[in-house]
């Protein structure tokens, strides 16, 4: 005895049934899969961020999120790790002796506020009042600088000036350096911001 042909109509019916059940499954899956990556609130409260540092060139910065603050990466040159000697003397706490552990991390108090001489990490917020300092890069007088400004960065809501380790001048209104956050590398061309276990 031969098995009953199904005719189309059902065929159709199964065929199309397959699909939403095929479509269904994966709308429900890719919800899923994409929940073990860190959410926007893991990340906010505090994720660890890997950085590809490659692409930066000497006296170049760019920034990256971390707990919802602004982290500098800048790629210092021989001449801006130069003026650090001159800027100690002009800075209110040049060994990081203030809060030391909540704005430096032991490996980063020395000259350079750094792991590696060239490479400086650092929160991008005033100790002030919470505004983002700017680039000030170029040495030489200009507005609101002195004139034998070396390099770093101007607050420009209150004139807090730092120098490129982040060195607050002294009597000016931010009262600590900029903070260093933990970092540590993962090779030569990688950075994780946010942990330091191994640094």
């Amino acid at each position: 005895m031969s098995p009953t042909p199904l005719d189309n109509s059902k065929r159709t019916w199964l065929i199309a049934s397959g699909c939403a059940g095929a479509l269904g499954g994966a709308a429900v899956a890719v919800p899923f899969v994409s929940s073990f990556a860190p959410s926007e609130r893991a990340k906010a409260a505090g994720a660890a961020v890997e950085v590809d540092i490659a692409g930066i060139k000497p006296g170049e910065k760019i920034t990256v999120e971390w707990r919802g603050k602004p982290v500098w990466i800048v790629r210092r040159t021989p001449e801006q790790l130069a003026t650090l000697k001159a800027t100690a003397a002009l800075s209110a706490d040049p060994e990081s002796k203030r809060n030391p552990g909540e704005l430096t991390p032991e490996y980063a108090r020395n000259e350079g506020r750094s792991i590696k001489p060239e490479v400086f990490v650092a929160v991008g917020i005033c100790s002030h009042l919470g505004c983002s300092p700017v680039d000030k890069f170029q040495p030489g007088a200009q507005p609101s600088l002195p004139d034998d400004w070396q390099g770093g960065f101007l607050c420009p809501c209150h004139g807090s000036t730092f120098d490129f380790a982040g060195r607050v001048y002294k009597n000016k209104p931010a009262p600590d350096n900029l903070e260093v956050p933990p970092h540590m590398y993962l090779s030569d061309t990688k950075l994780l911001i946010g942990e330091d276990k191994k640094a």
